[in-house]
Order: structure tokens, then C-alpha cells, then sequence
């Protein structure tokens, strides 16, 4: 627990500031910025999908289902990929969680890395893989309010506060207890064989770490365990890279609806990527770089107590239990058509959605199906997995679209 609390104290204000400044972006930049530049097979499209994603506080999960829109809607193969493989690896919550417990160099690497993996992946796909016309869905315009400035700033707060708590919390938690359960349980002589092979350390990093789900946050305690344990930096680094980036659910999806060709592509340019990076950090830079942030994390042992670090701990604890609460509530919530009016101009039908982990996987889901002739409204309970849809449509055209993006849907009888 102690080795838990260090690690939550070093972090916590960072992540809380990161989680803000995912909101801002959330709420202050329009939602077709995201889709407006990524059409055809260009090199520019290829660029705009991946300066899009790097800085996009998008978990691996909630990726997929946005990806997988994005293409529907015209996005290229190309800039899908590249999308699909920036977004994941970066975000401006886990950029600043880099540095607050890795430094500066590994702040400023993680982007750029991203960047360069993804727009190769992108450029491989243009050149290799079989482009195929696309059913672009166009999601009806709806008149929207003017929001005003207040407005903006609740929306700002809640998604990153309640619906980013929601999304990564769990798997952040589940990184600090994994990284707590390195330091306490593997023995320091544990890596000593991989002390004069990086390469090898990396490949058993790449093979336990490419069917894990782990998010860019979520990922950076464990590669600060294993780097205390004696792992080279370039090692940490391709976790930090591939964690995130790959595991067994993306792999899947994106095989299904884009191909075994787009797949093979898409891990390679992560794996070469990664590999490519952490021999450079290893090999090329100066190792003080990355080994100096380190001793930052215990220093507060000999120090007062870190009032400040302890009070960004508690409020982040309060935050996740509330988006825990949150998300749960309305768990058992169903329609009792008899009290309310949802037949009212149309039939509604409940279907069950498996493959939603978060609330970009909800979003997505819900724009889909709202983009169906006919349908009225959805509504969409995460906790549940389950789906009410009103008006007078094609079941089989809501099953077809929540398919496309990547997720298993069947009707309830």
C-alpha cells in the first residue's frame, strides 16, 4: 500500500489537471473538427488524423468505436489507421501523468513517437492495403441552442470529471496496483538477465503487454516499476507505446471491419515503432535523461507531509468512487411502457450491445443508430449494455450499424 500511495500522491495532481484540460477540449472544440479532414487517401489526410489523435484523450476502447464511425462516415483506411494509432498511445491527460512521474524526456518522446508510428502506419496502409468505398453515414443535423460560456465550462467539468472518470479510472486504478504488486513481490534479480539484452526485454515486454488492455494513464505506473526494477528505459518506453495502443478486443475489430491486410499493417507499424524508439533511448541518448525523474517519486520520504499531493490523492478518490456511483445508478433503470408515452409515435425496441466500455463507445453507438430512418430516439445504458430504440425502422439496419462500428448486438424478445 505504501508503494501504491507514493505513486497516487506523485500523480494525482497531474492527472487532475490533465482530466481538465481534456474537458476544455471536449466542450470548446466542435465535434466535426474530428471528422472533417479525413477523407480520401492523402498524405495530408494521413497528417490531419494523426495531429487529430495525439493530442485526443481517447482510451483504447473508446478509439475503436470512433474510428470505426469515422470510417463509416469517409474517412480513408489510410487516416483511420493512423488515427486508431496515435489516439491511443497519447492524450493530453497522459502526457502530463508522463511527466509528473517520468520527466521531461519521456514526456516530450510519447508524443512524438506517437506521431511518427502512426503517420508510417497511415502511409503503409495508402500503399498496401485495398481501399474499398465506404457507406458514408450522414448523422441528420439537429438545431442545437446557442451554449453559452457557463454552459460550456459544466459540459468541460462533468466529461472530465464524471464521464473521463468513468472511462478510466478503473483501468488507471488497476496500473497502480499492478505497479504496487511489482515493487513489493519481484525480487530485484528477477530482470538481471535482461541486463545486457534490451532487445529481449522488450519482445517479453511486447508479448505480455500486445493482448492486455492497459490506457496511455493507466500504463505509466507499471513502466516506472519495472524501470525501478532495472528494466532499461527503452524498454518502459515500448510499453508505454504498445500497451495502450494493441490488445486483444482493438485487434478483433479491426480486423473485421477493416481487413487482415489493414491488421498485419497497423501491428507492424506499432511493433517496429516501439522497438525502434526503445533501442534509440537505449543506445542513443544519455541514460541520466530517464533515470533522474526516477528519484523524485520517493523524495517526499524524507521530507514534510505533502499536504498539496495527499488532498489532489483524496479529491481524485471522491471523484472515482462518484463516477463509479454514477455510472451504476441507473443500472436496473428500464421503460415501463404502461407510465410512459415511448409508443406514443412509434414501436420501441430493447437490444443488448456487447463491446461498450466507456462512454465514447456509448456516444458512438447512439449516433449510429440515430442515423437510421426512422428512429426517434436511443437511449443507451453503458452499465447495462442495452439499447432502447423508438420510432417506426429497420431492426435489421440498427443491428447492420452498431455492427459496422465494431460491436455484437441481438434483439431482446
Amino acid at each position: 500500500m505504501t508503494e501504491i500511495l507514493e505513486l497516487i500522491n506523485k500523480m494525482s495532481p497531474f492527472v487532475l489537471l490533465g482530466f481538465l484540460l481534456a474537458g476544455i477540449m471536449h466542450a470548446f472544440v466542435p465535434g466535426n473538427l474530428y471528422r472533417r479532414y479525413l477523407g480520401g487517401g492523402t498524405l495530408r489526410s494521413i497528417i490531419n488524423a494523426t495531429l487529430l489523435g495525439v493530442p485526443l484523450p481517447l482510451c483504447s476502447c473508446g478509439v475503436i468505436p470512433t474510428a470505426m464511425s469515422l470510417h463509416k462516415e469517409g474517412a480513408s483506411k489510410a487516416a483511420t489507421v493512423s488515427f486508431l494509432i496515435a489516439t491511443p498511445q497519447t492524450g493530453v491527460d497522459s502526457i502530463i501523468a508522463t511527466y509528473s512521474l517520468m520527466g521531461l524526456p519521456f514526456a516530450l518522446l510519447r508524443p512524438i513517437a506517437a506521431f511518427i508510428t502512426a503517420l508510417t502506419g497511415g502511409i503503409l496502409t495508402a500503399k498496401f492495403s485495398d481501399e474499398k468505398v465506404v457507406n458514408i453515414i450522414t448523422t441528420p443535423e439537429r438545431e442545437q441552442a446557442k451554449t453559452t460560456f457557463m454552459e460550456k465550462i459544466k459540459s468541460a467539468l462533468k466529461y472530465a470529471f464524471v464521464d473521463m472518470m468513468q472511462d478510466i479510472g478503473k483501468w488507471l486504478v488497476v496500473g497502480l496496483v499492478v505497479a504496487g504488486l511489482i515493487t513489493v513481490f519481484v525480487p530485484e534479480s528477477f530482470f538481471e538477465i535482461f541486463a545486457d539484452n534490451s532487445l529481449l526485454s522488450m519482445l517479453l515486454v511486447l508479448l505480455l503487454a500486445i493482448p492486455m488492455y492497459l490506457c496511455a494513464t493507466g500504463s505509466i505506473p507499471i513502466a516506472v516499476a519495472l524501470m525501478l526494477k532495472g528494466l532499461t528505459p527503452g524498454t518502459a518506453f515500448v510499453l508505454l507505446m504498445a500497451g495502450p495502443a494493441v490488445n486483444t478486443a482493438s485487434m478483433l475489430i479491426i480486423g473485421k471491419v477493416m481487413g487482415r491486410r489493414t491488421l498485419l499493417l497497423y501491428l507492424l507499424s506499432i511493433i517496429t515503432g516501439a522497438i525502434a524508439f526503445g533501442l534509440t533511448i537505449d543506445n542513443l541518448l544519455p541514460r541520466e535523461w530517464f533515470s533522474t525523474s526516477l528519484s523524485g517519486i520517493h523524495a517526499h520520504e524524507h521530507g514534510g507531509f505533502p499536504y498539496f499531493d495527499t488532498g489532489c490523492s483524496i479529491l481524485l478518490a471522491l471523484m472515482l468512487i462518484n463516477a463509479f456511483i454514477q455510472r451504476h445508478r441507473h443500472k436496473h433503470h428500464h421503460c415501463n411502457c404502461e407510465n410512459c408515452d415511448c409508443n406514443a409515435q412509434g414501436e420501441a425496441v430493447t437490444f443488448n450491445i456487447e463491446g461498450m466500455a466507456c462512454n465514447h463507445c456509448k456516444a458512438n453507438v447512439e449516433k449510429a443508430v440515430s442515423a437510421i430512418e426512422g428512429v426517434e430516439s436511443v437511449e443507451v445504458i453503458l452499465a447495462d449494455g442495452k439499447a432502447t430504440v423508438k420510432g417506426t425502422f429497420d431492426r435489421k439496419k440498427v443491428i447492420d450499424a452498431v455492427e459496422s462500428i465494431g460491436f455484437s448486438i441481438k434483439e431482446i424478445e
